[in-house]
């Protein structure tokens, strides 16, 4: 199997060290934005190093490709692969705008070939145990979902640039997808934003997003999601509270509350995520066998992101568009 990999970050380096553990795969090319970071990478892989994912996509004969680099050129790479016949793997989000991402999924589907959206946060310890506790919770009144990230100085990366990162929940989706999964479709939300930095508006140094989601069950459930230089602690924060208990995550630490009583619960390791979606990717092209992602959950996830950028935008409520 020939395998090119857009990217030359983490993400592109764990999916490198998953498939170089496979026999039957060779990785033949790689693409990043940064030629030397390509050369670099491509010749610790044996591969060829191109300086743009297009040159990579029309001159390689491919039979899967990662996308692996900014959130907003996700799109137009995936497009082109699939276009081209290419089994093509994404990191999340599939796309900045959720009508180009459904187009994307109907493209897949005509051209018969495989669109798979990176969501390891389902196949996580901490999901694992979510899916396995919540009912034991009774019927949910509150959800809190809290990640922030302090960073002393800011550093200038991609991620805190809007026009390549996205809007703050659609680039940080995965908390989205997360609540969809566990708790259905979303109706309405309400969001706030604020940037801060002296240059904007194309990079800042610090982000605060807050949005409450209002289920279509009637659970209401805050998300906040923030990073830079104005934060002064990280925080990585679950909540669930409902009428017979509560589950609290806390970084890697998760506790049951009962009445007069918290029990501890094993979450397991973060780490191998990469590995384990990739190994599934490639039992899914030879054997079959089903992947994880509910391709209406994720969809649904990134309308809900586009409903928050509308409401920070206008300071109204707005309702969740799906597109049929």
């Amino acid at each position: 199997m020939r395998v090119g990999i857009i990217g030359t970050g983490y993400a592109a380096r764990s999916r490198a060290e998953a498939l170089r553990k496979d026999g039957q795969v060779q990785i033949v090319a790689v693409a990043g934005r940064a030629p030397d970071r390509s050369d670099a990478f491509a010749a610790e892989l044996g591969a060829v190093a191109y300086s743009d994912w297009s040159s990579l996509l029309g001159e390689q004969r491919l039979d899967l490709v990662f996308v692996s680099t900014i959130n907003r050129d996700h799109a137009a790479i995936a497009r082109a692969a699939l276009e081209a016949g290419i089994h093509t793997v994404v990191e999340y989000p599939l796309a900045l705008s959720a009508a180009e991402a459904r187009s994307l999924v109907q493209l897949a589907a005509e051209r018969q070939v495989l669109l798979h959206v990176e969501h390891i946060e389902l196949i996580s310890g901490v999901h694992r145990l979510l899916k396995q506790e919540l009912e034991g919770l009774g019927k949910l009144f509150a959800v809190r979902y809290i990640t922030l990230t302090a960073t002393h100085p800011a550093p200038d990366r991609w991620t805190y640039r809007p026009e390549l990162f996205g809007f703050p929940l659609m680039g940080a989706v995965s908390r989205i997808h997360r609540l969809v999964d566990l708790l259905g479709r979303v109706e309405r939300v309400s969001c706030q934003l604020r940037y801060d930095g002296p240059d904007l508006p194309h990079r800042y140094s610090s982000c605060y997003c807050t949005a409450q989601l209002s289920f279509a069950s009637g659970l209401l459930a805050v998300l906040t999601y923030g990073k830079g230089d104005s934060l002064w602690c990280s925080q990585r924060l679950l909540e669930f509270h409902g009428q017979r208990g509560g589950l609290l995550i806390n970084g890697e630490e998760a506790t049951l509350l009962r009445p007069g009583s918290a029990h501890p619960l094993e979450t397991g390791s973060r780490h191998g995520l990469f590995e384990q979606d990739t190994r599934m990717v490639l039992d899914h092209l030879r054997h079959g066998r089903p992947l994880y992602i509910h391709t209406e959950n994720m969809l649904h996830a990134l309308a809900v992101a586009e409903a928050a950028e509308r409401s920070a935008q206008t300071q109204q409520v707005v309702c969740v568009q799906d597109w049929p």
